[in-house]
């Protein structure tokens, strides 16, 4: 009796541990069904630290596992799979698992999975980029001086970039193009840039940059410069220290040359021969000084330079004057300027007189022209017909001819301001109607 209790009690405890254990499967199912692992995409520039992060809001003490993109496992919660000693672990919880690689090279570039040991297993990914920097640029094409005319091609190359970088060309400060080329070299690019023109003078010494631009290049993009040497035939000017050389004075010539290479020395010749006078016309480098002026100096007077692409040559005439002369024929300019200031004055007066003659005229006009204008056939008719009516307009015209002749006769000193006024003005009207009825 007692064994047949004892029995029945072993089995109740197995059969109530066995439904434990099916809840306890089944809730851990239901409660893995609400875990999901959350990873988040990386770039970083070659050469860094790359941080993996993947991490579950919800979990029941499920492992978390890192793989890189060849399914290796990396790391199965805190414990280290793979021998890398790039690899290192940041963190590891039952929420998370940070994983680092550093020094990373173009080859780390990839999809790398994050695991949850659930059932079934849940999985998130995470792609990690890795920019390749590019190579400082280097410039060719200018080992050598050019000459004027050449055809010359410069060209900027870079490699080692991830994705292809931008070229840019600068002509001192300002921006040229050139003709960009793209090849890929296994997992980065190589970038070419080129530039073709043909050169002259105004490329000596002209500064050539090339600047690569890249996003894995912070603020500060690589660059070179190169100077460009161009080799030309001389160019040659004289100038000289005195406007008007006078006898006694210190006078200098400077024979200023261009050229690359630079035509040194110069030579002086004065009407195609040697310089007369060796005491007075002193040659200093490329200037030729005459200590003391006269009248023998007076000619022409020739710099010749050249290098070993030409020679080219500059002349000035010399004439020396003489002091006295200048004094005696030297432009007054006191008695210029009064004479600008007199017309001036004249100019401004007349233009103030004819502004008020044309203003008082005007209104007189239209005065008169509203009184006859009834009966006028045309404007300047209604002015005579102001002063009286049609039937005496003929009789004023006869009046005003007779009185023009009489005037036409006066001399000319006798039509003053102050003396003959009203006769002036007798004869001004006397002349616009005469001209009115001419029209």
């Amino acid at each position: 009796m007692i064994s047949s209790q004892h029995l029945l009690i072993v089995l109740y405890t197995a059969c109530g541990s066995v439904v434990e254990g099916e809840a306890a499967t089944k809730s851990r199912v239901k409660g893995g069904q609400d875990q999901v692992p959350i990873a988040q995409n990386v770039t970083v520039v070659e050469g860094s630290t790359a941080n993996m992060t993947c991490r579950v809001e919800h979990n029941d003490n499920t492992s978390l596992q890192w793989s890189n993109p060849a399914q290796q496992t990396l790391f199965f919660g805190d414990k280290k799979a793979l021998r890398d000693n790039r690899i290192k672990l940041v963190r590891a919880s039952w929420k998370e698992l940070t994983i680092s690689i550093s020094e990373v090279a173009l080859s780390d570039e990839g999809q790398y999975t994050c695991s949850l040991f659930t059932m079934p297993v849940k999985t998130a990914k995470a792609f990690l980029t890795v920019l390749g920097v590019p190579d400082k640029p280097e410039i060719t094409g200018v080992a050598e001086p050019a000459t004027e005319g050449d055809q010359v091609t410069l060209t900027c190359l870079t490699s080692g970039s991830k994705p292809a970088a931008e070229i840019r060309w600068f002509r001192n400060d300002k921006e040229v193009e050139g003709i960009r080329e793209v090849n890929a070299m296994g997992r980065s690019f190589m970038v070419r840039s080129t530039l073709q023109f043909q050169v002259d003078r105004s490329d000596d010494g002209v500064a050539y940059t090339c600047t690569v631009d890249h996003v894995s290049l912070s603020t500060v993009p690589q660059q070179v410069t190169e100077v460009l040497q161009v080799h030309y035939a001389p160019h040659v000017e004289i100038m000289h220290s005195l406007l008007f050389p006078q006898e006694g004075q210190y006078f200098k010539l400077e024979c200023v040359s261009k050229g690359n290479p630079l035509p040194e020395p110069v030579t002086w010749t004065k009407d195609g021969g040697d310089l007369p006078d060796e005491e007075r016309m002193i040659v200093e480098g490329t200037e030729l000084i005459i200590t003391t002026l006269n009248k023998t100096d007076n000619g022409t007077y020739r710099c010749n330079a050249q290098n070993f692409l030409g020679m080219d040559y500059g002349e000035y005439k010399l004439y020396v004057y003489d002091p006295n002369v200048i004094a005696q024929h030297g432009p007054d300019h006191g008695l210029i300027g009064g004479v600008v200031a007199v017309v001036v004055f004249i100019t401004l007066c007349f233009i103030i007189v004819l502004g008020r003659y044309l203003a008082r005229h005007k209104g007189t006009y239209l005065t008169n022209e509203a009184k006859g204008a009834e009966d006028a056939p045309d404007a300047d008719t209604a002015i005579i017909n102001a002063e009286g009516n049609h039937a005496h307009a003929e009789e004023k015209k006869e009046y005003y001819q007779e009185a023009a002749r009489n005037v036409v006769h006066l001399k000319s000193e006798n039509l003053g301001f102050a003396n003959n006024y009203t006769l002036r003005e007798e004869y001004v009207s006397c002349i616009h109607v005469l001209d009115v009825h001419h029209i």
